[in-house]
This record gives C-alpha cells, structure tokens and sequence, in this order.
C-alpha cells in the first residue's frame, strides 16, 4: 500500500507552454505500470486561466471540485462545467478545459497512458475562442 499523505506533495505552477493565466497544479499519483496506466491530479484554474489545445491518446475524466469553468472540443460549442460536473474527453479529440472569467475552478484530472504518453499539447486558446467570438 502506498499512501500519499496531504501535503507531502510540492504543488507546481502550469507551465505556459500548455496554460494560459495563473494555473496551479497538486500531484495526487502517478501512474504505477501497465496494470494502472493513469495519473491524477487537481487543477485549479484562476479566473479566466485555461489549458491550451491539447488531445490525450486514452482519454480523460475531469471531476469538478470548486468553481465554474468552461471546455470546449473543437468544432463544438463551450461547455459551463460546475462544481458535481464529470466530464469524459474522448481519446484523440482536441479540446481545452479552464476555469469561466470571473471565477476560478478546480478539477481532478485522471488521465491514461500509452506507450508512456498522456496528453499532446497544441497551440493557445485565444482570447477570441476562449469567449466563444
């Protein structure tokens, strides 16, 4: 058994090539080997803070723990997600995630693993798809 005990993990800033605004990022685990190729962690968006473009090769679940915020596939219409909310990204389908502009959002992000890769980033969300223009 392996217990993470609160706060023994350093928490990190989202780097800005894959975030845009003030992200924070608290590590809950990491993925282990074949048998449970999946990491988790919270995210917590400041307002108006979002991921860049980005597709996982095996999905994600975001579970929405505080807040509101948007997300977003491509091609498709921004979503409102609350506090309750779980949302499931599809393998392979560009999307963003961040929190709404005047307030923050923090999510759990529970995200597999292929061949030692979980997300590829892609380019900004600009400030003219983050507000639906």
């Amino acid at each position: 058994m392996d217990i993470k005990r609160s706060g023994s993990q350093p928490s990190s800033k989202g780097p800005v090539e894959w975030f845009t605004g003030n992200v924070r990022i608290d590590p809950l685990f990491s993925a282990k080997d074949a048998a449970a190729p999946f990491s988790g962690a919270y995210v917590t968006f400041e307002p108006g803070a979002r991921s860049h473009w980005h597709t996982h090769p095996t999905g994600q679940h975001l579970i929405v723990t505080a807040g509101v915020g948007r997300t977003q596939e491509a091609g498709g219409p921004i979503e409102e997600i609350k506090a309750g909310d779980v949302i499931w990204c599809s393998p392979t389908i560009k999307h963003w995630h961040g929190a709404a502009p005047t307030t923050a959002m923090t999510h759990i992000a529970i995200t597999g693993m292929l061949n030692g890769k979980a997300v590829d980033w892609m380019e900004k969300v600009t400030d003219e798809q983050y507000n639906g223009k």
